[in-house]
């Protein structure tokens, strides 16, 4: 992420910042967080605590839509425009981006815990002891089911 987009978002540090580059908008970090809870985008992790995801500029009205009903601030800003904002929403106190980010990164760290043990289950499903491993752990899943 480069120094231009650092300094946008240490000013704009509670709105969802869509940078427009070619056909495509792209987000970062939090932001990124967000818009993949709210909208199921993936998320790439494109360097050390660096994340981004992204969408074509025709799905920008539907974004700016949820996120109005959702009432999270934002700015769409044009990289070749000299990051100009293009279009801006701000709900002052009634902003809910900390209440979404707060879900998006709780959801997505247990969906990525989620993922690793469905990974670890995968690279030893041949081992000999798998099935009393899959046993142990179904026991503790169905024994939480009863609560």
């Amino acid at each position: 992420m480069n120094k231009i987009i650092e300094t946008i978002k240490e000013i704009h540090n509670r709105d969802i910042c869509m940078f427009k580059v070619g056909t495509f908008y792209h987000i970062y970090n939090k932001d990124a967080e967000i818009l993949s809870y709210i909208f199921k985008y993936k998320i790439k992790e494109i360097g050390e605590n660096l994340k981004e995801c992204g969408f074509p500029i025709t799905a920008l009205p539907k974004v700016m839509a949820k996120l109005e009903n959702l009432k999270i601030n934002y700015l769409t800003l044009d990289r070749r425009n000299n990051y100009d904002v293009d279009a801006k929403e701000d709900y002052k106190k009634l902003n809910n981006y900390e209440k979404y980010y707060e879900k998006a990164h709780r959801y997505i760290n247990n969906n990525n815990r989620i993922k690793n043990l469905t990974m670890f289950l995968e690279e030893n499903i041949e081992k000999e002891n798998f099935k009393e491993l899959m046993k142990n752990l179904e026991d503790v899943v169905y024994e939480r089911r009863k609560i």
